[in-house]
């Protein structure tokens, strides 16, 4: 059994409404059992692994639907996981 974790902790801590959206997204891409918590949301097979690569397309996309491509990025995480990242804003003085 395979499985790949994104963690989404400060997604879901400005835009609660939105984890929901995701796991919805990925389950229709995927065809996969998603697992969600208030951290991080868990994609498991048993049949066939999920490629990294294909995942963070997978989540770059979401975020560019949900308008939310200014405000959020897809980062490589601890152990092979991916994070959904705030950006840090760029102020000119």
């Amino acid at each position: 059994m395979s499985s790949m974790t994104v963690e989404i902790s400060e997604l879901s801590s400005r835009y609660k409404e939105r984890v929901k959206e995701l796991a919805e997204f990925l389950e229709s891409k995927l065809g996969l059992k998603i697992d969600v918590s208030d951290r991080e949301v868990r994609v498991a097979s048993e049949k066939r692994a999920v490629s990294r690569g294909y995942m963070r397309v997978l989540l770059r996309k979401f975020l560019h639907r949900a308008d939310l491509k200014e405000e959020f990025r897809v980062v490589s995480g601890p152990e092979g996981a991916l994070v959904i990242k705030e950006r840090k804003l760029i102020t000119e003085e």
